[in-house]
């Protein structure tokens, strides 16, 4: 009731008032003449021409992309309507987890921001020849966060310290490796060029890291799973491609990330990846609630 549908459709079309209806050109269709009419009285547009026709939430699901939970967030969000949650058993626990999963966030959010300006300081020239040799252009690197994790075992860690983070966080998180046969927690990634991943929100849920030595085991690294990251259950650069893959119904699913980067850079924003799976069922469905029928362009080796 907050949010009116004709402010949220002008927003994407350009909405001609008649009395107190409205008409466009259908969003859905090209047309010339406008047979797209809204009725925020009732609360439902319909076209005319094609019967297309629904709510506040459909509309936004069909020009975002969205599923109706994330629809009835988004616009929940833009009313300022806190929405109700599920009432826990165990409030001091379910606490407890929302706290360790906000700190986990910001967490990542400023290992993120640590490799981005490392990648633009002198220690990161070696990175910045590597994405140069790639052909990458600045505002490619800059879209996609890309960063550099310096060639030191406690780096991050000192500065993630005085980020005011602990180290059962930075553990937690997957930047550090920790355990209890290891005396001396250090950073997991070292001398790479690193890749945020995020989640559908466009929150920074893990990494993966290129290696710039040629003689490391691993030549991509990836976060391991932790409570914000399951690597078959995501997509890299999922985030930024579904509103893409909506508007053009395609969706290209590649193996790597530097895969993803080069296609969005040749005029396939639609483009992402696993994470070093093989491809899951659950990374299928996501890609089906993208488009009805994926593009797999995935390496032609063994």
């Amino acid at each position: 009731n907050r949010v009116l549908l004709s402010a949220l459709i002008a927003k994407t079309v350009k909405l001609q008032k008649a009395g107190r209806d409205f008409w466009a050109c259908c969003p859905f269709h090209n047309e010339k003449s406008p047979s797209f009419y809204v009725n925020d009285e009732k609360g439902f547009y319909h076209c005319f021409a094609t019967g297309e026709h629904g709510d506040i939430f459909t509309f936004v699901m069909k020009t975002e992309g969205l599923d109706f939970p994330e629809a009835v967030e988004r616009l929940a969000d833009e009313a300022g309507v806190p929405l109700p949650k599920d009432e826990p058993r165990d409030r001091e626990r379910q606490a407890q987890v929302e706290d360790e999963r906000d700190r986990l966030y910001r967490l990542l959010e400023a290992s993120a921001r640590f490799f981005e300006a490392s990648l633009k300081a002198p220690l990161g020239a070696e990175a910045r020849r590597y994405l140069d040799k790639r052909g990458l252009a600045p505002d490619t690197i800059a879209g996609f966060r890309l960063g550099y994790a310096p060639n030191g075992r406690h780096v991050l860690q000192e500065h993630l310290k005085k980020e005011g983070f602990s180290l059962p966080d930075m553990a937690a998180s997957g930047m550090l490796i920790a355990g209890p046969d290891i005396a001396e927690p250090y950073d997991r990634f070292r001398h790479r060029v690193m890749f945020p991943i995020l989640d559908l929100k466009g929150r920074v849920i893990a990494f993966g890291g290129r290696a710039l030595e040629k003689d490391v085991p691993a030549k991509y690294l990836n976060s391991p799973e932790t409570p914000l990251f399951h690597k078959g259950h995501n997509l890299y650069n999922a985030a930024r491609a579904r509103p893409v893959a909506h508007d053009r119904d395609r969706v290209i699913a590649v193996e790597g990330y530097m895969d993803v980067v080069a296609l969005h850079e040749g005029g396939f924003p639609e483009a992402v990846a696993p994470l070093g799976t093989a491809l899951t069922e659950d990374q299928v469905k996501l890609l089906w609630r993208f488009c009805d029928v994926p593009t797999l362009c995935f390496d032609g080796d063994g």
